[in-house]
């Protein structure tokens, strides 16, 4: 298992309950992508927050990344909505 901090922003967080938290990834989970499906697992609020994960965007170590990309080494995995202007 690997420990990482996890951020939480907009309405992701809002449906959490929480800013951000830290956690031991399962060994399993390699990408990005893995993260967001192991994290439906972890309670409603989570189900509720990624049911729709193919609109999340993430960012490892503060840069943007995509699903398909590998968390090995990170220290820190951000999920947030994309962003509307008007």
């Amino acid at each position: 298992m690997a420990t990482i901090k996890l951020i939480y922003f907009a309405w992701v967080r809002e449906r959490i309950g929480r800013a951000d938290e830290t956690v031991d990834i399962p060994d399993t989970c390699k990408t990005v992508g893995d993260v967001l499906a192991w994290l439906k697992t972890r309670g409603p609020e989570y189900e509720n927050a990624f049911r729709e994960a193919h609109v999340i965007r993430a960012a490892l170590d503060q840069t943007h990344v995509a699903h398909d990309d590998a968390i090995l080494g990170a220290r820190e995995l951000a999920f947030f909505p994309p962003v509307t202007g008007g």
